[in-house]
Parts: structure tokens; sequence; C-alpha cells
């Protein structure tokens, strides 16, 4: 039995592609919590975040071939699996959990799992998630709100609009100007300093 423990992501997806189950195994150890919470976020639903997190495994061992590590961290990867495999879910199932707006509370530095095998990464990671609340933090409410609904609940803009009895241009625009101030916030700086 191989202990991958330490090993460097990018290599255990190399040893995926290899066919090494124990690889996906550790990798699995990693971000189960992460791809779990995500998806739970999401739905709304416990089952159908088990399921998608099953999914989201079973996708990386089938399509670990696909990993471009030049575009973006393993992490990163993987959430985003995980993002698009909530949203598919939620679509097949046209079902929405009942709206009540979003607290950004919700979503604080602490409401995802840290990497607990890496303690400087999960550090930085934690740093990171706090300087994006806090500059979340200087939106508008009804632009937080229509934000939340589209990256964390996975809503279309139309969805937005029905949810939030707003014209479907003005939740657009709503959800294009907080992203234009949170470019500008971020634009040129370093989020680690």
């Amino acid at each position: 039995m191989k202990n991958y423990s330490n090993e460097d992501e990018r290599f255990l997806i190399s040893q995926i592609v290899a066919r090494d189950s124990e690889a996906l195994g550790a990798l699995y150890d990693r971000y189960n919590s992460l791809v779990f919470s995500l998806a739970k976020n999401i739905t709304d639903n416990y089952e159908a975040a088990e399921d998608i997190t099953l999914d989201v495994f079973t996708q990386v061992w089938e399509k670990a071939g696909t990993y471009r590590p030049e575009k973006a961290p393993v992490k990163s990867w993987i959430t985003s699996i995980t993002r698009n495999r909530s949203i598919d879910v939620l679509r097949r199932n046209k079902s929405r959990p009942n709206f009540h707006s979003p607290l950004w509370a919700d979503f604080s530095p602490d409401s995802l799992p840290a990497d607990e095998s890496n303690p400087v990464e999960a550090l930085e990671q934690a740093q990171i998630r706090r300087k994006i609340h806090e500059a979340l933090a200087t939106l508008p409410t009804e632009q937080k709100d229509a934000l939340a609904l589209a990256y964390f609940k996975g809503y279309t803009h139309r969805q937005i609009a029905e949810s939030l009895n707003e014209p479907l241009g003005t939740i657009k625009t709503r959800i294009r100007l907080a992203l234009q101030k949170l470019c500008k916030i971020f634009s040129g700086k370093k989020i680690l300093e």
C-alpha cells in the first residue's frame, strides 16, 4: 500500500491517469469535504451533495488525462467540476430551494474546510477567503444577493430575477457592477501580502 498523503496534487493526477486507485483515494481524502460542502451549499440537499461528491471523483478518475496544470491548480479544477455538476443536478431536477436572502456570513472565511494536510496553504487560503469576504462587504446588498445566487447557488440570471422579483436587465446590471467593483478592488494587488 502506497502512502500518497504528502504527495503533490499534480503527481496524484499523473498517478490517476496511470490508473492508480490509491492516488485517487489520497485526492479524495484531501478534497471530499470541500466537494461535499460546495455541493451542499449549491443544491441545499444532503443526499444530492453525497451523490455529487461521488460523481465528481468518478469524473476525476475518468477525465484525469484532460487536466491541464497550466490552466488551473488541481483544487480549482475539482471545485469547477463540483460547481458544474451541482448546477446540472439543479437543472435536471428543475427544483430550487426556497429563496431566502443569502447571508454572506454563510460564506465566511471559515465556511469551507481548509486543507489540513498543508498548514501553510490552509493559512493562505483562509487569508484569501478573508480578503474576498472583506471586498464583498463593500458591495451594496442588492449586488451581493444577486452575486450569491449566481455563484453559490448556481442560479441563471433569469432565475435570480424571478427569485428577487426584479427585471432581468436589473439583475444583469447588478452582477456586472459587482464583478467590476471586485475586479477594481483586486486589480494590481496581491491577495497574499
